[in-house]
């Protein structure tokens, strides 16, 4: 933001709050430039800006989800559980995942800190609750971040094996270094058309099976329901019988789990939106409504339009993430249909996927960093900031660990990828699981005070139910998300299926142990700090809130869609 910009808001602020403003918030040159602060960073030029729009915000949180969980994992889940059981399974997680963000969006609104969510487990919880959930959420970054990028590496084999991996890793690596350094600005239009692109090939995936299913391929006839008869709707999985339908429903929850992570990127880019108190309302009800169509109507055309027990399917999940857009479903699909140009572009987008998903997760891993700094878990060094509001000194610690995606010039880096895959889902769960945790200890602590729900700046629907329906299924989940490592038992894979859980047992109790933490009664809570600051963000107009032509209103509303 320029300085003529700058001071052209604040005159245009000012002169707002003039005509009409409460004399118990102070004087309108104090509010301005309270708002000034926190429009451009609480720390001036020196931390993060709000800078990010909202049309920007609404397509990352749900374009930042779509990765290769869904496009590829989704193959697996099928041929190991079934049409009904994965479809099933995607209906419950999108459930739990939407209770989630509604929870987020909550205290969000509310507490629009730069802390991130962590930062509502610290205010609600206790100190350490705050600091575990940020040191699992930057675990689950150090780690996905290269599992992207080694993803990248074996996605593009589809087109030439010959060049070492290491090599597209090294461009991957420069660019994401890149694009975080050029500031929230280009990474949020970065990440909006990326966003926009996954949707895009995603809708025509999910189109070109459900008229493959309908009978709409010359010389096909309709297909229907055909493949969830003759019990393929629930797959046994290790175990025959009742037994094994029900570890393949467990299996396919575990899968879903690992395809929607990532979804709660809205709670960090709260730090740098414009408004927040628009934009994340506006962000979660978009998702209700893209996880219904994209992950549940998508799961569920797909297992029509594929037979779960096809020799193609098989071959298609032995090959894994190494297969490209051949490991799909979607992609086995529109094979069989004899339409040969789509894997072509299907891997094209899988490209973008994973490009899109190292990107924000190195913005997530940073801004994990810095928000732990600013709530006194890290040491202050990392909160500062470049020109940009790029905190540069956090950067500098999280991306070293991209580096690990060098592991794809060994041999086996398709096992290595699969490893990093089984620990990103736990840690992704756990983050729910304390998501969920802090809204419950924040709306206990608003009944303890008197404190209205009808105050709240934006309020879910079911709560407090809601909450603690999505907690206890992903408790639940989580717990048998390693049932496999047993049958037999596989100590490898038992550490990467559980290995978060040692993290935040002894990250929480060691925190409280060595801090002398004493946790808040709900009465004690704090419930006011922060709260001035952005009532009085809401009273100055927005430029970009000014009247629009009706092509304007349709291109802008094409545009937020």
């Amino acid at each position: 933001m320029s300085t003529k910009q700058t001071g052209e808001k604040d005159i245009y602020a000012l002169d707002e709050i003039n005509a009409s403003h409460p004399p118990h918030l102070g004087s309108p040159e104090v509010i301005v430039s309270e708002v000034h602060n926190a429009v451009l960073g609480e720390e001036g030029e020196g931390g993060t800006r709000r800078e990010l729009k909202p049309r920007q915000m609404s397509m990352i949180a749900i374009g930042g989800a779509i990765g290769t969980g869904l496009i590829l994992g989704s193959g697996t889940s099928l041929a190991r559980s079934g049409p009904a059981s994965c479809f099933i399974a995607y209906s419950i997680v999108g459930s739990v995942v939407y209770g989630a963000l509604c929870a987020l969006a909550e205290m969000s609104t509310l507490y629009p800190t730069k802390k991130g969510f962590a930062g509502h487990g610290t205010r609600f919880v206790d100190e350490a609750f705050g600091f575990v959930t940020a040191l699992l959420y930057l675990c689950k970054y150090f780690i996905v971040s290269p599992s992207q990028i080694i993803a990248f590496s074996l996605i593009i084999r589809y087109w030439n094996s010959e060049v070492n991996g290491a090599v597209w890793v090294t461009i991957l690596l420069i660019f994401v270094i890149g694009m975080n350094f050029a500031g929230i600005k280009w990474f949020g239009e970065f990440e909006f058309w990326c966003s926009f692109t996954k949707i895009l090939i995603l809708s025509g995936l999910i189109l070109l099976s459900l008229i493959i299913d309908l009978g709409g391929v010359p010389g096909q006839d309709r297909i229907g329901f055909r493949y969830w008869k003759d019990g393929k709707a629930f797959k046994a999985y290790k175990e025959p019988g009742s037994l094994g339908r029900f570890l393949g429903f467990m299996n396919a929850l575990v899968l879903a789990v690992f395809a929607y992570s990532g979804t709660e990127i809205v709670g960090v880019t709260v730090g740098e939106a414009k408004n927040p108190r628009v934009a994340v309302p506006k962000a979660v009800k978009q998702t209700f409504w893209r996880i219904a169509i994209f992950y549940c109507f998508g799961i569920l055309v797909v297992g029509m339009a594929v037979d779960s027990s096809s020799t193609a399917l098989a071959q298609a999940n032995s090959k894994g993430t190494a297969g490209g857009a051949n490991a799909s479903p979607f992609v086995v699909a529109v094979v069989q249909a004899g339409i040969r140009f789509v894997p072509s572009i299907a891997n094209a987008g899988l490209l973008v996927f994973t490009i899109s998903a190292a990107n924000s997760d190195q913005y997530i891993a940073s801004r994990t960093l810095y928000g732990m700094a600013r709530d006194g878990h890290a040491p202050k060094i990392f909160m500062k900031c470049n020109k940009r509001g790029v905190p540069w000194v956090a950067f500098c610690i999280t991306s070293p660990f991209m580096m690990l995606a060098y592991l794809v010039s060994s041999s086996n880096s398709l096992t290595v990828f699969n490893y990093f895959s089984s620990a990103i889902s736990l840690f992704g769960g756990l983050i729910w699981v304390c998501i969920l945790s802090s809204h419950i200890a924040f709306m206990r602590a608003m009944k303890a005070q008197g404190v209205s729900r009808d105050t709240l700046p934006y309020r879910a629907p079911f709560m407090p139910y809601y909450s603690y329906y999505s907690l206890f299924v992903i408790c639940i989940v989580c717990f048998f998300k390693g049932f496999d490592a047993f049958m037999p038992f596989n100590y490898k894979n038992f550490i990467t299926h559980y290995i978060g859980i040692p993290v935040f047992v002894i990250g929480y109790f060691g925190f409280r142990f060595f801090k002398g933490v004493r946790s808040p009664s709900p009465a004690e809570v704090d419930l006011q700090t922060g709260l001035r600051e952005f009532e009085e963000l809401e009273e100055v107009v927005d430029i970009e809130g000014q009247k629009l032509t009706l092509k304007q209103k349709a291109f802008s509303y094409l545009k937020n869609w």
